[in-house]
């Protein structure tokens, strides 16, 4: 079976989740993020969920600390990755936001991997810390810019797909 890593970014609100959504229609797909296990260590000490400013800034600075400090976002994407592989999951979307952390992740895969920046408009929105606001200084292999209607996007990205993986 063919399989294959997606790692998306986007700034917050361009429908990165969404995407996957739609790209679950065509294939079978798995969506993980390296700052799920942050979020989980936040929550249980008082971060409820909030997207705000100062919760994304909190959240990207106990990302860095964790990843400094015995680099846990990376190996829970590894162990979410292995699980991936013995699935009969075809796409494995991995939300990563630091240009170093992509790359640190991609040594470790050893099948198709692609980057992909996700884009709608020409807004960018600072929020005030670098894993949010410097999404778009990496060098991806793909853009795409999600300018459509919900009705239209969903065969738009599946195509899209479908053209850049070749399955």
């Amino acid at each position: 079976m063919r399989k294959a890593v997606i790692i998306i970014n986007g700034n917050g609100g361009v429908g990165k989740d969404t995407l996957c959504e739609f790209a679950g229609a065509a294939y079978r797909t798995q969506n993980i993020s390296s700052v799920t296990p942050i979020k989980e260590i936040a929550s249980r000490y008082g971060w409820r969920g909030e997207k705000d400013s100062r919760s994304r800034r909190f959240l990207a600075d106990l990302k860095r600390v964790f990843s400094e400090y015995n680099d846990l976002p990376c190996r829970y994407l590894e162990e979410e990755y292995r699980k991936f592989l013995e699935s009969d999951a075809q796409l494995l979307f991995v939300h990563i936001r630091e240009g170093e952390e992509i790359d640190k992740f991609k040594r470790h895969v050893d099948i198709p991997c692609i980057t992909l920046l996700i884009r709608r408009g020409s807004a960018q929105q600072s929020w005030g810390n670098a894993s949010d606001d410097n999404v778009e200084k990496y060098a991806y292999d793909y853009c795409y810019d999600n300018d459509r209607e919900l009705t239209e996007a969903k065969d738009d990205f599946v195509r899209f797909l479908q053209d850049i993986l070749g399955f």
